[in-house]
């Protein structure tokens, strides 16, 4: 809010602090603002009933929004909803990286037999395996 006062003909634009109220609402945003300075600041708090991890692949969907889609970023901080978002879209994440990793294993026949006779054989086909998964789950759901 900024107040005009006339000066001898001069027009200088002054903010009054005196009217400024110290919390508003915006009802087209449902927002709450304290006055910090002679600023409005959104007060945002993060939901505390929501404790879980975020995690790598939440992590990594946050860094994609940042650069692709500033605009639902911002939306969801500012909603509260970002937390939330990133860990479900990390248990998503989680849960198909685990199946796909499974299927792999079974179709090319990567078993414990295979571990018991050659160790490095072993964990060279699990860490292809692992790798591919990760790439299917960053083109699938963390880049998407």
């Amino acid at each position: 809010m900024a107040a005009t006062e006339n000066n001898g003909g001069k027009h200088n634009d002054r903010i009054k602090t005196d009217e400024l109220k110290p919390r508003i609402h915006d009802e087209t945003n449902c927002l709450d603002y304290v006055l910090a300075g002679d600023y409005y600041i959104p007060v945002i708090e993060l939901s505390e009933s929501d404790d879980r991890p975020i995690g790598k692949w939440g992590r990594m969907h946050r860094a994609y929004l940042e650069e692709t889609n500033p605009l639902l970023l911002n939306h969801l901080i500012l909603t509260g909803k970002l937390h939330s978002y990133l860990a479900d879209l990390n248990e998503q994440a989680q849960n198909r990286c685990r199946l796909i990793i499974k299927q792999m294993v079974a179709a090319e026949g990567v078993t414990e037999d295979l571990k018991r006779r050659s160790q490095w054989e072993w964990i060279k086909a699990m860490n292809s395996i692992v790798s591919r998964a990760e790439e299917i789950i960053k083109s699938e759901i963390i880049n998407a």
